[in-house]
């Protein structure tokens, strides 16, 4: 069969659609970039909040049109939208011949050959007849009373070093899942209900799965999970993060090791001390604190507060000098007042975060929160998103200010989406995909390699982004 795959979503379902089209291509199935010349279309879907559904739904009806037009054969819904409406999706949208769940990623080879063991599959009865009629159908799509997406039993599955993966982000770097699931019980999040309880991965199969991506070009290891300071608690091994950073800092041919999603309860000292003494370890802290408020963070079922919180950045900074500092925030949460908002601006005022994402709540089906009333207008969410983002821009031209002149490490990206003529690269504060990026000057293609790293100086900015010369 000729496959073709659509992935939505974070890095974790990323490498969850990396491994389905590695146990695909070990199968013998051709993979095609352009799901108008497959027989079969996979889509890798997330079912986070209300807009990556939305996404999701979309993507699958077009693909869906694709099937009906005659194009392909077969139609193969997976990921967290999967997971958490498998029977909705098949009764509104009957072009779809099987739903795959999070836990059903080894299934992935019997669905694209018509059939999968413990998957919804079969035939389509009746096909939409246009579009429209098929967005309508989908346009409601909410879990029955009581259920969570119908599926029996928590999901389980996770990878090992010893699983197929073909890798889709650019060849000099790979993220790499160091565990699945996750034990809060955020009042916002499904997560756990989508993905199962916590389980880390084994340090050996970790360290092995770098190897052979290093070996293959990888520079730049990203390591996610729901929380990754979490890694090996679970199993009982406390300070397994800081062993696996130092077992990873001797991997030949990485050059960069960054950590993403933790969680401010499991930040130890040791994990912080890896991260200062091992040089290939980026001094890099992505950090979703959600809100500072003490009063909206007890609702959100997230541990401490504004004086909790300064003191643990105080001994990130102290602990790991010149750190990047990346952080998340919701707001719009039920109950969130002026004066709790008005904590939050104040305290990314006074900490100086490097990012900020800022993100308006909105109620997800199955979540402790849709119990609470959202009183909170969509308006006011909205002008205090970019109330905070002013703030940050302000905070981020400050510091792009100070920096001008100072001689920087790059790691080359390649070209630049807006122009094939400029080149960009990433700093090791910056990571890819979500953060700003560095704009390489009177830079000739030709001569750097993707995924060099060199030196640079700085020179300007533009927004958030900044702009370096190559020191040759």
């Amino acid at each position: 069969m000729k496959l073709g795959f659509v992935s939505l979503g974070c890095p974790k379902n990323l490498v969850d659609g990396e491994v389905m089209l590695g146990l695909a291509r070990d199968a013998g199935h051709e993979i095609t970039a352009d799901a108008e010349d497959a027989d079969v279309i996979v889509v890798n879907t997330c079912a986070f909040i209300d807009k990556a559904k939305e996404e999701s739904v979309n993507a699958i009806l077009e693909m869906a049109q694709l099937k009906r037009d005659g194009r392909a054969k077969r139609l193969v819904v997976t990921g967290c939208l999967g997971e958490r409406y498998r029977d909705q999706l098949k009764a509104e949208i009957p072009e779809i011949d099987v739903v795959l769940g999070t836990g059903d990623v080894p299934e992935i080879v019997g669905a694209i050959g018509g059939a999968a063991s413990g998957a919804r599959s079969g035939a389509p009865l009746q096909l939409f007849k246009s579009r429209d009629e098929l967005r309508r159908a989908t346009g409601n799509l909410v879990e029955p009373p009581g259920t969570s997406g119908n599926h029996k039993e928590p999901p389980t599955y996770l990878y090992d070093a010893s699983t197929p993966r073909l890798l889709t982000t650019p060849r000099h770097y790979a993220y790499v899942k160091v565990a699945e699931g996750c034990d809060y019980t955020c009042a916002f999040c499904i997560i756990p209900t989508l993905r199962g309880s916590y389980r880390s991965r084994d340090v050996d199969s970790i360290v092995v799965e770098a190897e052979r991506l290093a070996a293959q070009g990888v520079r730049e290891l990203l390591l996610i999970s729901q929380d990754t300071t979490f890694f090996g608690i679970d199993r009982g091994e406390r300070g397994a993060l800081a062993r696996l950073l130092r077992r990873l800092n001797r991997v030949d041919g990485l050059e960069w090791i960054r950590l993403l999603y933790l969680y401010p309860t499991t930040i130890t000292d040791d994990v912080l001390e890896a991260m200062a003494e091992c040089e290939k370890v980026c001094k890099y802290i992505d950090l979703p604190l959600q809100h500072a408020s003490a009063d909206v963070l007890r609702r959100m079922r997230r541990p401490g507060n504004r004086e909790a919180y300064d003191k643990l950045l105080a001994r990130i900074r102290r602990k790991v000098p010149g750190v990047t500092l990346r952080t998340t925030f919701i707001v719009g949460f039920p109950g969130e007042t002026e004066q709790d908002f008005a904590e939050l601006v104040d305290f990314v005022r006074e900490t100086g975060f490097d990012h900020v994402g800022v993100f308006t709540y909105s109620h997800e089906e199955g979540t402790r929160a849709e119990a609470m009333d959202d009183d909170v207008p969509a308006e006011v969410k909205a002008a205090r998103r970019d109330a905070v983002m002013t703030l940050q821009k302000q905070i981020v031209a400050k510091k792009h200010k100070a920096r001008i002149g100072e001689t920087v490490r790059v790691m080359v990206d390649g070209a630049s989406p807006e122009s094939a003529l400029v080149l960009q690269g990433r700093l090791e504060g910056q990571a890819p995909d979500i953060d700003t990026v560095v704009y390489l000057s009177d830079c000739d293609a030709t001569e750097l390699e993707l995924g060099q790293v060199i030196t640079a100086r700085l020179t300007g900015a533009r927004d958030y982004d900044l702009v370096a010369s190559v020191i040759r």
